[in-house]
């Protein structure tokens, strides 16, 4: 009989023992999705895909980009997955200033400005606003003199984006109206020469084929653009609208901290070696790690600039 309860006991403490191994299994212990919610092939999209590759290269466990494009939902239907996942690291999230600056207050279910932590900020995009060679302003002040007595038409990716609400903020604080404004597919080189619009609110690296006859007004970034180096921001011209369009890595809230820095300290990695500068270097983008305090701090900064811009605009 003590030979029986010793043996139910020792298979009891091995049981026990497996149990608290399955508990405590040192992350990462299943595959990471890093969900970037728009279609593949972009700077966020391509910058993730290294995060994912040298996650998966130092920790030894699947690791791959998932696009989840929302259409007409932007990157809210994707983000929303991340948001719903458990709070373990398994789904991280590749995320546009939009998704946790302007999407608590677009009442979509379960997003809130707690919904989410930030792991840090990555990316700036390097949006310019840009003209033909040839017009008569080469600076936002002298478009602004222009355009109060002339009509001067303005192309952007859309309206809820970012630099074009700051595009627009600036136009009010400078003392003029745009004469008309659309939303366009593409603007590059071929919308200034066609005369498809005066000014486009657009990308670096889509004018970099006419960057010598096109004048740069000004770039909607943190600070000035290499590409660039003498174009002012549009914090510089007009400091209440300093503001950028940048991509950062999120976690659900209540994602462990251990796990937190795992993620972190792969991300940082990459985005500071050589292959990503190198996607900086090429394209005019800004490509950095800033770090989870400051990219909460940074947050709070947009939050507060984007009511700027909201009363400015009157929306």
């Amino acid at each position: 009989m003590f030979k029986i309860k010793k043996l139910v006991s020792m298979l009891l403490l091995g049981l026990a023992m497996c149990f608290a191994g399955a508990a405590y299994a040192e992350y990462p212990d299943k595959p990471v999705s890093f969900v970037v919610p728009w279609p593949p092939g972009d700077l966020e999209d391509v910058l993730t895909r290294m995060i994912a590759d040298e996650f998966q290269s130092t920790y030894g466990v699947a690791a791959a980009v998932v696009n989840k494009p929302g259409g007409g939902g932007g990157p809210f239907p994707g983000a929303m997955e991340v948001a719903n996942a458990p709070a373990d690291g398994s789904m991280v999230g590749s995320f546009v200033i939009g998704v946790p600056v302007v999407g608590p207050n677009l009442g979509i279910d379960g997003l809130t400005s707690e919904t989410f932590e930030p792991l840090g900020i990555f990316l700036t995009y390097p949006f310019v606003i840009a003209t033909s060679g040839d017009a008569p302003y080469s600076s936002m002040q002298e478009l602004a003199s222009y355009a109060k007595s002339n009509k001067v038409a303005l192309g952007h990716f859309g309206d809820p984006l970012t630099p074009t609400q700051a595009t627009k903020a600036a136009a009010k604080e400078l003392g003029f109206e745009w004469g008309s404004d659309a939303a366009f597919d593409m603007l590059d080189c071929n919308t200034l020469s066609s005369g498809d619009a005066d000014v486009i609110n657009t990308t670096i690296q889509l004018i970099l084929p006419c960057l010598d006859k096109v004048k740069v007004l000004a770039s909607v970034t943190a600070s000035r653009i290499s590409k660039v180096p003498d174009t002012p921001t549009m914090g510089e011209i007009v400091p209440e609208l300093d503001i950028f369009l940048w991509n950062g890595l999120f976690v659900t809230k209540g994602t462990p901290q251990d796990v937190r820095d795992k993620i972190i300290a792969v991300a940082k990695k990459s985005m500071m070696g050589e292959k990503a500068q190198q996607v900086a270097n090429d394209t005019g983008a800004q490509v950095y790690w800033m770090d989870a305090a400051e990219s909460a701090a940074q947050i709070e900064k947009d939050i507060a600039t984007m009511g700027t811009i909201g009363s400015l605009l009157g929306n």
